[in-house]
């Protein structure tokens, strides 16, 4: 089944602006960079100003679209010939479609209440301007991700996007764990990178084109295996963006960076690269039922992965960081299923990059009346002191475990039905998959909110790393805004994006319709019903597990093995240690020892032999005529010897 590709125009009217999206970010990291510390005063203004300018400006082109009619909501601005290399002509434009604007809108929405959020939560840090250069960077590099027109562009934003990243993660540059996770996050960043360089270098050299709409246009020319290894390096590429097995290990340590990273790189951008990527490519994984089952297997591993993570760990961060690897499996798995399941994977992208974003930012709003305390058995009570993001946490939280008629509901509840109409095991194995992650997330989330704002104040008798004592606060006006902003998207984004199917019908243009499946595993009436029971099980377990008990201030030493398997991310890093870095590490000695003692033994031994060959021969030299003399002597007699030699023969 193939996808019909849209009718591309010419950019006008605002549209023709677009490439002020990704440049006004870009001008204010470059302005922070160069300017050094003379903008430590005005830096973080400059740098709210720049993202909050490139959201108007996508609003005012997406309303200009909406106006338009489905058919000619597709338009391309070119910008310049980038690299024009004989056969090789790749365009800097972009690409101005419903899939990339609803991605705009939410990389600069969101992106400007992290922003904006940021100006209080860093107020007394040092740094604050090169965080704010490096917060511009990582958006316009995130814009151009989206925006481009060909896979060239993306590529670059891609790599861009990796190299923000690691900046920001490791910005606390003299913390060991800080600078390791930010090492981490780039190397295994890397190994999906390679993924995603060589499906673009078989499509070049398979098609000779590297546009999307030639590729796409086109991509029906190649024989079926080689779709199914390009599908395969493009879902490498996206696991390695997104966090997905087997290259999840690098997202939840990337929370050594501040908390507004956190919130920028779980919600609303980063991760969400490889979803975008796999939406992006539908014609190529509408031809390929294989593909696409893969990408669907990679989601639910994912999925159930960072959910049973998410139910041992103490470390407030670490537990949204894999509810969001979990999340984003959800997506996945969605983009995963087809045509059923490209919108909704996107419809799950975006209310998670509200309920997710305001659940960071008010684990960092915690964080900053709690001296940067992460461990939950350190909190406690928090609800009386600090109302306003107690509020807005507790309304992220409902929609991400789903409760009715809040986002969450909406867009999960529509992956897990669809999850459960394919054909034969799959819907089982999907389904019920999702259903039970479902369950598992309502668990370690209610457990979340239990430990940190109800129950004994467990803070009272305790000190700080200063030896100060606790005093809880409410955070200013300038991190709770934005935590009302995203509790209000919380609430109410999933209904207004589901209701007449407005997002489903503004993304048909470019993900195509989304077709309406008969009952598979479960009827469709059952599927909403089974989710919210899991989900309230889930929570009740939760609530009698911890909520009628005291939560020790100290982890137990001794815990149940499953329990430790959690803690210790179900032995990922362990088992990347063990079949891919140990092999590498031993690899790379092998071949120092082969080029030391082979390659420039060889060569080395070669000089050495010529060189005392040379002195050797040298010796022969004595500069006396009599010696010379014998020599012409001895010659000449070889030289009769082996003429007499031939001639009598």
């Amino acid at each position: 089944m193939t996808t019909e590709l849209p009718e591309v125009g010419a950019a006008t009217g605002a549209a023709s602006l677009a490439w002020l999206l990704f440049v006004l970010p870009a001008l204010g990291a470059f302005i922070l960079f160069v300017a050094g510390r003379r903008a430590d005063r005005w830096g973080h203004r400059l740098g709210v100003a720049t993202v909050v300018a490139s959201f108007a400006l996508g609003l005012a082109i997406f309303f200009q679209t909406l106006g338009l009619d489905a058919a000619q909501r597709t338009r391309e601005l070119s910008l310049y010939d980038w690299i024009p290399a004989g056969a090789l002509n790749v365009d800097f434009g972009l690409r101005l479609d419903p899939l990339s604007l609803t991605f705009v809108l939410l990389i600069t929405g969101v992106g400007s209440l992290i922003h904006i959020y940021s100006v209080g939560y860093m107020s007394h840090d040092p740094g604050r301007r090169r965080f704010f250069a490096q917060l511009n960077l990582f958006v316009a590099a995130m814009l151009i991700l989206v925006l481009g027109n060909n896979f060239v562009m993306l590529y670059l934003g891609w790599e861009g996007v990796g190299l923000a990243s690691y900046l920001l993660i490791g910005f606390y540059q003299d913390r060991p764990s800080a600078a390791t996770a930010a090492k981490k996050a780039f190397l295994m960043n890397r190994v999906g990178d390679v993924g995603l360089a060589i499906a673009i270098f078989l499509l070049w050299t398979d098609l000779g084109t590297l546009q999307y709409t030639e590729v796409f246009a086109r991509i029906g020319e190649l024989d079926g295996g080689t779709i199914v290894a390009i599908t395969v390096l493009l879902l490498l590429g996206a696991c390695g963006k997104s966090g997905q097995f087997p290259l999840q290990a690098w997202l939840p340590d990337a929370m050594e960076g501040p908390t507004p990273v956190s919130a920028l790189i779980h919600a609303a951008t980063m991760v969400t690269a490889g979803v975008y990527l796999i939406a992006r490519c539908s014609p190529i994984y509408n031809l390929t039922e294989t593909g696409r089952l893969i990408v669907a297997l990679i989601g639910v591993i994912t999925l159930m992965i960072g959910a049973i993570i998410g139910c041992a760990y103490d470390d407030i961060k670490k537990v949204l960081a894999y509810s969001t690897v979990s999340q984003i499996g959800y997506m996945i798995l969605a983009v995963g299923l087809g045509p059923a399941g490209y919108a909704l994977g996107i419809f799950h992208l975006l209310t998670h990059g509200f309920f997710k974003a305001g659940l960071f930012l008010g684990a960092g709003s915690v964080m900053h009346a709690m001296h940067d305390e992460v461990d939950m058995r350190r909190y406690g009570g928090l609800a009386k002191y600090m109302p306003v993001t107690f509020v807005t946490f507790g309304l992220g939280y409902l929609a991400l475990i789903g409760f009715p008629f809040l986002s969450g509901f909406y867009s999960k509840d529509a992956i897990i039905e669809s999850a459960f109409t394919q054909p034969g095991w799959q819907g089982w194995v999907f389904g019920g998959c999702a259903a039970l992650a479902a369950g598992l997330t309502a668990f370690y989330m209610t457990r979340l909110v239990l430990m940190t704002f109800f129950g004994e104040k467990r803070w009272q008798d305790l000190k700080t790393a200063d030896g100060s004592d606790y005093h809880p606060h409410e955070s200013p006006a300038s991190m709770t805004i934005p935590m009302i902003v995203l509790a209000l998207g919380s609430v109410f984004a999933g209904f207004l994006l589901y209701s007449g199917d407005r997002l489903i019908t503004w993304l048909s243009p470019t993900l195509g319709e989304l077709q309406e499946l008969p009952d598979g595993a479960l009827p469709h009436a059952v599927v909403p019903w089974l989710v919210v029971g899991l989900s309230a099980l889930g929570a009740l377990i939760a609530y009698l597990t911890l909520g009628r008990h005291r939560v020790p201030v100290q982890r137990p030493e001794r815990v149940a093995l499953p329990v430790r398997a959690a803690r210790a991310d179900l032995y990922a890093n362990a088992i990347n240690e063990t079949l891919l870095a140990r092999p590498g590490t031993w690899l790379s000695r092998a071949l120092v020892y082969v080029d030391n003692r082979g390659v420039d033994g060889l060569v080395n031994g070669t000089a050495a032999l010529l060189g005392g060959s040379s002195g050797r021969l040298r010796r022969m030299q004595t500069g006396f005529v009599r010696s010379y003399a014998m020599s012409m002597l001895g010659g000449s007699v070889l030289v009769v010897a082996a003429l007499l030699a031939v001639r009598f023969a």
